[in-house]
């Protein structure tokens, strides 16, 4: 996400290489969705500049090959998945957790593959786990066997929020194309470990986009009082202004929370001068 069309020159500097763009960008926030890994596996050597560019406490969020999770299912991908872990292993534990996208026809009965598949991943990693299909929301049953499943290797469960989003119609190209492809799932935000990472959908407005997450600012407080570690990612239909709701997010934690670490300060995003 760091080499995102709409930040560069606005947010993120110009002229910038894109391993400039991913340093400026964790001045913006300490933590990143790897969503591009989902389409392809990056080279180690590439990785390893990722590495070299953030402060080791920076986390991605990695979210394995759709070869892996939406064409085999879990089931008899040791090599795709081998060369994925190879790849991201510069990072370290900053790769934390990895994320396990499922599709959305993929139901409570195939929740022993998913189980399968997580006892044979290497424990140096957490784990979370994104599911869509609607059962896990609405059947109780189907709830307790994903949560029950999770619990057994420490895994977390992503909640992707787009109650608030759905709301009222879109207004906009963007909201009209996030409008017919973006799941529809219920509101949850139970957390299963110290880790929860949520992802929440807002509108074009920002203004709307932080009213639709009272919930999580209530959710995230909670948590951080309970000792928990908390990842919050903020999306709107064209991400333009995601960075900066990001900080206001974080903002509107910290004011209740006083003790939580601030951000860092954005490098700036104008030409360097001499004076």
């Amino acid at each position: 996400m760091w080499t995102h069309k709409a930040w560069q020159e606005r947010l993120l500097g110009h002229p910038r290489t894109p391993q400039d763009r991913l340093r400026h960008y964790a001045s913006w926030c300490n933590a990143v969705e790897g969503n591009t890994t989902f389409y392809a596996t990056p080279t180690r050597a590439t990785v390893a500049t990722w590495a070299d560019q953030v402060d080791p406490d920076f986390r991605f969020v990695l979210k394995l090959p759709r070869t892996v999770t939406h064409e085999h299912r879990l089931t008899g991908a040791d090599g795709p998945v081998h060369s994925f872990l190879t790849a991201i292993e510069p990072l370290g534990p900053r790769a934390d957790p990895l994320w396990i996208q499922l599709p959305g026809s993929f139901g409570p009965h195939e929740v022993p593959a998913l189980v399968r598949f997580l006892r044979r991943m290497p424990a140096t990693y957490r784990y979370a786990v994104e599911v869509r299909h609607p059962a896990f929301f609405v059947d109780a049953a189907a709830t307790r066997t994903l949560e029950d499943a999770l619990a057994t290797v420490a895994a977390e469960w992503i909640p992707f929020d787009t109650t608030g989003f759905f709301r009222s119609p879109p207004t906009s190209d963007a909201e009209r194309d996030a409008w017919t492809s973006k799941p529809r799932t219920p509101l949850r935000s139970r957390a299963l470990t110290d880790r929860p990472v949520v992802r929440y959908l807002g509108r074009d407005d920002p203004d709307q986009t932080a009213d639709g997450w009272r919930h999580w600012v209530d959710a995230t407080v909670t948590w951080l009082r309970e000792g928990r570690s908390p990842t919050m990612f903020i999306h709107t239909p064209d991400n333009r202004e995601a960075p900066v709701l990001a900080r206001r997010f974080h903002d509107e934690v910290r004011a209740r929370v006083p003790e939580l670490e601030a951000l860092p300060q954005p490098t700036p995003a104008g030409p360097a001068t001499l004076f």
